[in-house]
């Protein structure tokens, strides 16, 4: 019992410095790993409230869209509008899920297929929202300032369709070459996200890279020129009108018969879908040139690109729900009102010769968007009576 005693190991005392270093590292990964795994659930809900906000407003804007009048469907303008939500749906669903899966487990990415299909489709969706855009300003800038080649060409909701399909089929293809051997796809280093390789010194995947960047580019001024080119043409011949005498066969009369509350809707969601998406996808194609040219890492303005790039389909459904021709038709009686109230002399209305059941309209500016073919509306010859005939004669 004595032998049994002093043959126990000696007690550690509690102020031998060892143990109090390995407390203390113990306390600093427990410290460590808390802070890890309330920093994961704080992140996490960032893509889950984007992946919630992209998906219902998406369906919403869908809804809205399918319920609206026949004629308004029937147009090119809005096949290519609910195009593009319909793109921003499917973006939304295929990759947010990747990317809430990969915040719950870090090893999802890493996978070197699921990287592939990630990048695949960040790749895909950023340049096919950018198409879609284009397209609808090409398709407005027809109608207005060419609106014979609109009719030859025959442009109309299939035609917008095949277009559509078109650019599907076009951007998979293009968007599948880095799969294909021409570029290769990379875990960025947030880990969150995977890309192309823009920082890679090889001829091909750089060829591919500024091919990327260049094509979002020519994208990006063709939206903005073919916007600016539509506004002004009809600033222009708002101008035109205006200062020409008012007769009743007039040009001014016939524009003022065609006018219609929804024309100045479809400019108006035309102009903010074009700012919202080449707003948020402007970062990214910054980066990417600066990734391939200047050659500097910096991490954290790549994932601020994304993220903004990653805004678009959640703002894209808004614009159509909020500017949906109900409420855009008070927003734009409630204008009108104040400015009657304001002006001290209000013009008195006139009759119409083309159309008497239409209401005039003073705004000029909200003329020729709402029918593709203005000239296919006017009536090929006008009937006078003796009376008008007089009065035109006399002017």
């Amino acid at each position: 019992m004595h032998n049994q005693i002093h043959n126990r190991p000696n007690a550690v005392p509690l102020t031998n410095t060892s143990l109090w270093v390995h407390l203390d590292m113990d306390n600093q990964n427990f410290t460590r790993d808390k802070l890890h795994t309330i920093g994961n659930g704080t992140a996490i809900d960032l893509p889950i409230l984007m992946f919630a906000g992209g998906a219902i407003g998406n369906l919403i804007a869908i809804i809205v869209l399918s319920v609206s009048r026949q004629e308004r469907k029937s147009s090119a303008f809005y096949t290519l509008v609910c195009g593009l939500a319909v793109t921003d749906l499917l973006g939304t669903c295929l990759a947010s899920p990747l990317t809430i899966a990969n915040y719950v487990d870090r090893q999802v990415l890493m996978d070197r297929h699921v990287c592939e299909f990630h990048s695949f489709l960040l790749l895909f969706f950023g340049l096919a929202g950018l198409s879609i855009i284009s397209a609808m300003a090409a398709e407005r800038y027809l109608a207005i300032c060419c609106p014979y080649t609109y009719q030859r060409w025959g442009v109309d909701r299939r035609f917008a369709q095949k277009f559509l399909f078109f650019i599907y089929i076009s951007h998979i293809f293009f968007c599948c070459l880095p799969m294909m051997g021409m570029a290769s796809s990379k875990l960025q280093p947030s880990r969150t996200w995977c890309f192309i390789d823009w920082r890679t010194q090889k001829p091909l995947a750089v060829a591919y890279s500024v091919l990327y960047g260049a094509v979002s580019v020519l994208l990006i001024l063709g939206t903005i020129v073919l916007n600016l080119a539509v506004c002004g043409a009809l600033l222009l011949m708002r101008q035109r009108t205006v200062q020409r005498p008012v007769t009743r066969g007039s040009v001014r009369e016939r524009w003022r018969a065609l006018s219609s509350a929804a024309e100045t809707q479809m400019i108006a969601v035309l102009v903010t879908t074009s700012a919202v998406v080449l707003a948020c996808s402007a970062p990214l194609v910054v980066r990417v040139f600066a990734n391939c040219f200047m050659m500097n890492d910096e991490h954290k303005a790549d994932l601020a690109a994304i993220r903004i790039a990653s805004v678009n389909p959640i703002l894209d459904p808004w614009i159509y729900i909020l500017l949906r021709r109900s409420l855009f038709r008070r927003l734009l009686s409630f204008s009108r009102r104040g400015s009657s109230i304001r002006s001290s002399s209000p013009p008195t209305p006139k009759r119409n010769l083309l159309c008497p059941e239409l209401k005039t309209d003073s705004h000029v500016f909200t003329q020729l968007m709402f029918s593709p073919n203005v000239i296919t509306h006017l009536p090929a010859s006008l009937e006078f009576t003796p009376c008008n005939t007089e009065s035109l004669q006399q002017t």
